[in-house]
């Protein structure tokens, strides 16, 4: 009985190896690679793939990369199911993401087993192995991967990088070629031909209330009345959500059909939303030549908030959200002690939290919010808004947001510290000063940034002759990067701010200090960067000092560092609430209100020159700028502290 067994399970074993096989693979596509795709065959059509599994190799250290779990999936009437991203047509039967298919020398592979078993940096084995392809863009073989497959042949889909795109091809003997891409069809031109079906929206961008078309296309007319279904749903967007028609017929004898949608305008903020275009029940004889389309819906029900964006900057609105005495014991400190006291409040192992790189973005969402639409994020250097559900999800950048290490990752030496799956508020790891890998996701020192901005920025320094924002900012995030950068200088123990500009490879420095002290002092800190420090405390359970108090650079690196520091008799935010300057704009002349004793006063333009300095200043004086028109910061200098103020000359 038992050798019975053993014939039957070695049958069944080679007639699974016949069955299944690796199509057809393009790895390379041209531009933004969002057409690559790998093709599976079965001997026979409609096979049910359960029971197999997808791999693909990475030839750099010869372990998988991805997996592809094909249970619950069959192939189609010619034996073939393509696995590929939403830009492959025909659409893919099995999706993911744009931009996983490695180019070569890589490997795909059919495995009997389960997705499990195959979990990431999987060294490549040939039990239960079906069938593998080893293939390069024009690379050296891989006699290691190509030994521990079983294949004695890597086959060479084409240029790496180039304009014009072929895939590597299983002929009916068994061999590769290179040709030009075939998804969903058989590689020797016969099989069954489906009639495509394609939808077209008249537009892709929406305000609740808009009305939109969508035409419904088929390659060759139909012979009887196609009908199919819809549906727009994803995520919070929902059939409530749009009216129109969600069953969709294309007459016989005909090609076509257009429908008219609206989306609803409700009194909800929802915030923006994207719908999906999702064809479904698609009959026998047919199929997708695209899906999965997408609208997105700007939501006019946004609130905003009473405090302005960098670009118009408020003061005095947002209060510290510090705790009584947080700040206590720096008070009396000067040089190496109060640098040691201040990393020992924003890293004390038994308070402050380490959260990962996931939860990074949910936490710019709501820190970096911006102020006049709570749908969107301030994008640092652009000076811009963007809507929140731009994140960038793909290797595509461009109208997408992302989450700019304002100490860099390479310079800082935390590249991929922490995990990129957000695991919330609540899950959390301790953490301390000589923690370096907490820096990938500090989110003090984290911002919204436009995605092509982040690339252009890269790892540079700060300052002259290094990275000073695109063309023609306003320059209302410099300070803001400066107070992020003496933060992480104090909170890291392997990290430091200098002055000048190192190389770019230079691990743990950071230039120009020089640059960044006339920054803090010239872009002071408004409330959207107070208001950025007490939602991340609620995170991170640590402040950004040199928010609260941004004279503290001064006395660690600047002008009055190993001076004694002492903590403001009344805080800064009870200053600022009562110092006015009117009027503001001026046209040569304004004044102070709110302070009893007498004050130093000190202006500077925008490029950081002083034009006036005076001492034993009193309200009633009248102080004139002689400068031109533009931005100037007044500086006040109290007793109980320094205020610093925008006016706008005329």
């Amino acid at each position: 009985m038992k050798k019975i067994t053993f014939l039957f399970l070695l049958v069944a074993s080679f007639t699974l190896n016949a069955q299944l096989v690796v199509n057809e693979v393009d790895a390379d596509t041209p531009g933004v690679d969002n057409q690559e795709f790998i093709e599976l065959k079965s001997d026979t059509p409609n096979l049910s793939l359960d029971g197999y599994v997808v791999v693909l190799f990475n030839g750099n250290g010869d372990y998988s990369y991805y997996s592809v779990d094909l249970d619950g999936y069959t192939t189609d009437d010619n034996g073939i199911i393509v696995i590929g991203s939403a830009g492959v047509s025909p659409f893919p039967g099995i999706l993911i993401s744009a931009n996983v298919i490695q180019n070569g020398a890589d490997a795909v592979a059919i495995y009997q087993g389960s997705w499990y078993d195959y979990p990431e940096d999987t060294p490549p084995t040939t039990e239960n192995l079906i069938d593998a392809l080893v293939y390069d863009t024009n690379d050296s073989d891989d006699t290691g991967l190509m030994a521990a497959l079983g294949v004695t042949t890597q086959t060479n889909e084409g240029g790496n990088g180039s304009t014009t795109s072929n895939s590597v091809q299983r002929m009916n003997d068994g061999t590769y070629v290179s040709a030009t891409p075939t998804p969903g069809l058989p590689n020797d031109g016969s099989g069954v031909v489906y009639n495509g079906i394609t939808a077209q929206l008249s537009a892709n961008e929406f305000v609740e209330g808009d009305s939109f078309s969508i035409t419904f296309t088929t390659e060759d007319n139909v012979d009887e009345t196609l009908v199919f279904d819809i549906s727009f749903d994803n995520e919070g967007f929902s059939s409530e959500d749009i009216s129109g028609n969600f069953s969709i017929s294309i007459a016989s004898g005909t090609s076509s059909v257009t429908e008219t949608y609206q989306i609803i305008d409700d009194t909800e903020d929802e915030g923006d939303e994207v719908f999906v275009l999702n064809m479904i029940n698609i009959p026998a004889g047919f199929n997708l030549l695209n899906n999965l389309l997408e609208g997105t819906i700007t939501d006019d029900d946004y609130s905003t908030s009473a405090w302005g964006t960098p670009l118009n900057p408020t003061y005095g609105i947002v209060s510290s959200t510090a705790p009584d005495n947080y700040y206590s014991s720096l008070d009396g400190l000067s040089g190496a002690a109060l640098e040691q006291a201040i990393q020992d409040i924003i890293a004390d192992p038994n308070v402050v939290r380490a959260q990962n790189y996931g939860d990074v973005t949910d936490i710019l969402k709501q820190s970096d919010q911006n102020p006049e639409n709570n749908n969107e994020v301030w994008l640092i250097y652009t000076e811009q808004p963007r809507a929140k559900i731009d994140f960038q999800t793909t290797s595509n950048n461009t109208g997408t947001w992302n989450r700019e290490h304002i100490y860099p990752q390479s310079r800082g030496g935390f590249s991929g510290g922490t995990e990129y799956e957000a695991d919330g508020i609540d899950v959390y790891l301790p953490t301390n000063a000589d923690d370096i890998l907490a820096g990938h996701a500090d989110a003090h020192h984290i911002r919204a940034v436009d995605g092509p901005e982040n690339s252009s920025r890269g790892n540079q320094d700060y300052g002259s002759g290094a990275y000073e924002g695109p063309t023609a900012n306003a320059g209302s995030w410099k300070g803001d990067v400066a107070r992020s950068l003496f933060y992480m200088a104090i909170r890291y123990n392997d990290l430091d701010v200098v002055n000048g500009n190192p190389n770019d490879s230079t691990v743990g420095q950071l230039g120009d200090l020089a640059t960044l002290l006339v920054w803090n002092t010239q872009d002071p800190a408004d409330d959207f960067e107070m208001n950025r420090n007490n939602y991340i405390y609620t995170w991170q359970y640590n402040r950004n000092p040199f928010i609260d108090y941004p004279e503290l650079a001064d006395y660690i690196w600047g002008d009055n560092a190993g001076e004694v520091w002492n903590l403001p008799m009344s805080t800064h935010q009870e200053i600022l609430e009562a110092v006015k300057i009117y009027p503001n704009p001026i046209n040569s002349y304004f004044q102070i209100t709110g302070i009893s004793e007498e004050f130093k006063i000190t202006i500077m333009d925008s490029t950081g020159k002083v034009v006036l300095s005076k001492s034993d200043v009193d309200s009633n004086r009248k102080i004139y700028i002689d400068g031109s028109a533009g931005i100037y910061l007044v500086t006040i200098e109290t007793e109980k502290g320094t205020i610093r103020k925008k006016i706008i000359k005329m």
